[in-house]
């Protein structure tokens, strides 16, 4: 908790973090109702590996293909990676786990 007050301070001030204070805010107060948090850990662990799966078949779409006259591709597929991990930092502070060991399993995963 110490740590994410001082990423939100970080963040208002204009400098980066590692974790998004505001998307662990948004995802502490979205948690389901009458759901435990055992439950919403599985769910945060099942969509990594959803993403992971996923991750072949967006290879495949044409609409992955490197555009140079966007300079990215069509369905923005170049901005996955800074997706899965800002989501998957955000995710796992909330249930207070280790970060790096999640990602370590979705590349196992994918």
């Amino acid at each position: 908790q110490v740590t994410l007050s001082i990423f939100e301070l970080a963040s208002a001030a204009g400098v980066p973090c590692e974790v998004d204070p505001a998307l662990v805010a948004a995802l502490a107060g979205h948690r389901a109702e009458g759901a435990s948090p055992e439950e919403d850990y599985k769910v945060s662990c099942l969509l990594l590996v959803f993403v992971a799966v996923s991750l072949p078949l967006l290879a495949a779409d044409p609409a992955s293909l490197y555009s140079p006259e966007l300079d990215g591709h069509h369905n923005n597929v170049h901005c996955l990676a800074k997706a899965i991990v800002q989501l998957s930092a955000a995710l796992f502070t909330v249930h207070s786990k280790n970060i790096e060991t999640h990602l370590k399993e979705f590349l196992l995963v994918s």
